[in-house]
């Protein structure tokens, strides 16, 4: 058993509830609004609500509910987009019982879209055969489904919210969870006992130099469950959205552009204007993410070039600004005016396809610990996430999740106690140093196209930070947000190794 924290640590207070959910995204939100309302409920943020990966997702929510679709479409699709390593049970429970979670959505007022006759509104994203992806405000459908989400939680007198908190260990005894010990606005640790802890703590993004994940994904839910002792599966299979938005570096959050806008009729084209998707797959410009990804890189390989381009300029801009009225506005602001300029863009980190483990309930190998949504590995995702079935994922095995717990009738007891944390010397180390090391060492060499070479490398020099940040204390955010992305790392660079065959997003060149 590992810890982040120390026996120099501080406990400031403690505090008790039945349920603690870490995560306030679309996986924590809708677990919570599941939690029976006899249970204590506590959510933790580790920023503001609107600091979430759900938040910023643009796309939508696939599930089989348009008249000409069914769930076994869906299902085929999923499977195929996964290169065939799906775990069948979940992608079975994913897609037959989508549609009713959507409906639930739907009666908790979250504002979908709707056509001319006030029905769902369709779209299509890349490697569905089918309109079937939902989405609200255009291109806002995460910070809308979150807005309305999180209101509802407000209201509930047995749901606790706390922003600026941030995880640092789950504790574990001879039965399974005993606690959790946070850090709250900065400076405050907190002992929390609980029985039930559920990891929703969304993507790994800050692994990479470039992500479309805002800064809080530093990987902090699945590093804790490993110290724990949580079993974490194929996390090698990390997704890198074809389309971020090229803004001159290769570094920092890249903004999305929604595969939605290639739905619409959006063609990828070359510094010339010349499509390079076509012959590649079937589907072109609306093949799998893994697909396009690599489509891109051998591109610029090929000609020398920084990015790609957009153009979905055959649309108009009435069209374009109520359609994707986020990607209008932000582009346009950057000098960029889709309806008459190409968008400039690049493959940026954007999905964790591995993560937790978790049975088809978000149990995980240790009692009393769950995990959900982009956290978790459910398997419905296998070696390549087809899009926009994340968010549908957070919200059927959120569920799942509240059901089980809320079955198990585990109220917590008073016989929690602080578990013998280590002593270990003060840090001196320059964490900001190794976290952008950490970052590049990633990007060169765990990226879209990857060699035995290079990961091994990579994992040798992570490995040697990684040792040397356990082997010291440090009571400040930015030394656990550095220790568990070396830990993540760690976990991705082994996982990948183990892997000596490409398959779905982990593609493996030879070496020469």
């Amino acid at each position: 058993m590992k810890y982040a924290v120390s026996r120099e640590t501080k406990i400031e207070k403690t505090l008790k509830y039945d349920v603690v959910i870490v995560g306030a995204g679309l996986a924590g939100l809708y677990t919570a609004l599941n939690i029976d309302e006899n249970l204590s409920c506590l959510i933790i943020a580790k920023d503001s609500i609107d600091s979430s990966n759900s938040w910023l997702a643009q796309g939508g929510i696939a599930a089989a509910i348009a008249g000409d679709d069914t769930p076994d479409f869906h299902l085929e699709d999923t499977v195929i987009a996964g290169a065939g390593l799906c775990d069948m049970d979940a992608v079975t429970v994913l897609v037959n019982e989508g549609p009713s979670d959507i409906e639930k959505l739907v009666s908790l007022n979250v504002p979908f879209d709707l056509d001319e006759y006030g029905e769902l509104q369709f779209t299509r994203e890349g490697g569905h055969n089918k309109h079937r992806v939902v989405h609200a405000g255009g291109d806002a459908t995460g910070r809308e489904t979150v807005k309305a989400l999180s209101h509802i939680v407000s209201q509930r007198e047995n749901i606790t919210f706390s922003e600026h908190t941030c995880l640092y260990d789950v504790l574990v005894g001879p039965n399974g969870v005993t606690g959790a010990v946070v850090k709250q606005q900065e400076h405050e640790f907190v002992l929390i006992k609980t029985n039930n802890v559920v990891i929703a703590t969304g993507g790994i993004g800050q692994v990479y130099a470039a992500s479309t994940n805002p800064s809080v994904a530093t990987g902090d839910g699945l590093a804790a469950a490993a110290r724990a002792g949580a079993n974490l599966a194929n996390i090698e299979f990390i997704q890198f959205h074809p389309t971020g938005l090229w803004s001159g570096e290769r570094s920092g959050q890249a903004f999305l552009i929604s595969e939605a806008v290639r739905g619409e009729g959006g063609l990828l084209v070359n510094n010339d204007g010349v499509r390079f998707m076509e012959g590649v797959h079937k589907l072109a410009e609306l093949a799998p993410r893994d697909i396009v990804a690599r489509g891109i890189v051998q591109e610029l390989k090929r000609n020398g070039e920084r990015h790609a381009y957009i153009d979905i300029t055959a649309k108009s801009e009435e069209f374009l600004k109520q359609r994707f009225p986020t990607i209008f506005n932000e582009c346009l602001r950057r000098g960029i005016n889709i309806a008459h300029d190409r968008i400039p863009v690049c493959p940026a980190q954007h999905y964790l396809m591995g993560g937790i483990e978790t049975d088809l309930d978000g149990r995980t190998n240790i009692p009393g610990l769950y995990a959900c949504g982009e956290a978790a590995h459910t398997g419905v995702h296998g070696a390549n996430r087809l899009a926009s079935n994340s968010m549908l994922e957070c919200i059927v095995f959120g569920r799942r999740a509240a059901e089980a717990i809320n079955n198990g009738k585990l109220k917590v007891g008073n016989d929690v106690s602080l578990p013998a944390f280590p002593i270990r010397p003060n840090a001196t180390l320059n964490f900001s140093e190794l976290r952008r090391e950490i970052q590049q060492l990633m990007s060169d060499y765990c990226h879209v196209v990857r060699k035995k070479s290079g990961l091994e490398y990579a994992l040798g020099r992570v490995s040697s930070m990684l040792t040397e940040l356990e082997a010291v204390y440090d009571d400040s955010t930015e030394y656990l947000e550095t220790l568990n992305i070396a830990t993540v790392a760690c976990a991705i660079l082994q996982s990948a190794l183990n892997r000596p065959q490409s398959i779905g997003s982990h593609y493996m060149e030879e070496e020469v």
